[in-house]
């Protein structure tokens, strides 16, 4: 056996680390894919603003990134974009949706749109606390 550490990233590796993962989940939880999901705004010149970025898998929305553009916060642009991509997930069967934020970036935005703490890492040296955020649909 060789253990190698690598300081390059390489998609080969990451993909086929990937595909056997999909492999092991799918022997446990049935054939399934997760499918890409993607809610964005752009302003009138077609400059991106804001945007929601994750994917569906076994009945949940994993959301991967939220982002507004300083320009546009405070005008309800990520509480749209989040709704949008909560709309779209439930079409396609989700429960659920995830997500994780750090202390200085959303919290208590993801708590307003119903989004409950269920983890948190904390006291790490010079890091932000992280929280780990579940919606269930009803």
């Amino acid at each position: 056996m060789n253990i190698e550490v690598s300081h390059e990233e390489n998609l080969e590796v990451f993909d086929a680390l990937v595909s056997k993962l999909r492999q092991f989940n799918m022997n446990h939880m049935g054939d399934e894919t997760s499918k890409p999901l993607s809610v964005i705004a752009t302003d009138d010149q077609g400059s991106l603003i804001g945007g929601v970025c994750g994917r569906t898998i076994y009945n949940q929305l994993l959301i991967d990134i939220v982002w507004v553009d300083e320009s546009a916060r405070q005008q309800g642009l990520g509480r749209r974009l989040m709704a949008r991509a909560e709309h779209e997930a439930k079409s396609r069967g989700c429960v659920a949706a995830q997500v994780d934020t750090l202390s200085f970036q959303a919290p208590s935005f993801y708590q307003k749109l119903g989004f409950e703490v269920i983890g948190t890492v904390t006291d790490i040296l010079n890091s932000p606390d992280r929280f780990f955020l579940v919606k269930k649909y009803r």
